[in-house]
């Protein structure tokens, strides 16, 4: 199991977050097992994503994919996404 976050900001929550749901079946398809949204208070434009992800390879193919980019447009993201892949965990 690998952990991707994705950052970005959006034009509107409820519009951005329709979108995301739309696409659940197909993250679901593509090895993801789920996440968690977070939104920053001061600015609930501000929008990260913590997913799992069954395998990197999977999670790096979904993340490249074609298709990303026209949800991001459906969705009004602003600006290019940041992601970041899981690259190590921290030992305790």
């Amino acid at each position: 199991m690998v952990h991707v976050i994705v950052h970005h900001k959006v034009k509107d929550y409820a519009q951005w977050k329709e979108v995301f749901d739309e696409y659940a079946k197909v993250r679901k398809e593509s090895g993801s097992k789920g996440g968690r949204i977070f939104r920053d208070e001061q600015k609930p434009d501000n929008v990260a994503i913590l997913f799992e992800w069954e395998d990197m390879a999977k999670a790096r193919t979904f993340f490249e994919s074609k298709f990303i980019k026209s949800a991001l447009e459906r969705a009004e993201v602003i600006g290019a996404p940041e992601i970041f892949f899981e690259v190590e965990k921290v030992k305790e």
